[in-house]
């Protein structure tokens, strides 16, 4: 099975929470399971069930502090021009 995506989905997750001690499982059923290890040094925990590889990339993205979407200058024209139709 590959696990690509899942890896880079918990890549993303480090970068956005600025926590390296996150890591994923791949049990023997095939299925992924977040962890988080402790700074302390004791066992990692996991920070939810087991999911298949399309769920647990949703679960992941989804998880923890989110990165703002970016916006074009289209995108703040738009908005720019609803603003004058609500007014």
């Amino acid at each position: 099975m590959r696990s690509t995506r899942a890896t880079a989905a918990v890549e993303r997750l480090k970068t956005r929470s600025a926590n390296p001690l996150y890591s994923m499982l791949l049990t023997g059923d095939g299925m992924f399971v977040l962890m988080l290890a402790s700074s302390d040094g004791s066992s990692p925990t996991a920070q939810g069930d087991a999911l298949p590889l399309d769920a647990f990339v949703k679960f992941v993205d989804g998880f923890g502090p989110q990165t703002p979407r970016g916006a074009t200058k289209n995108d703040l024209a738009f908005e720019a021009q609803l603003g004058k139709r609500n007014k």
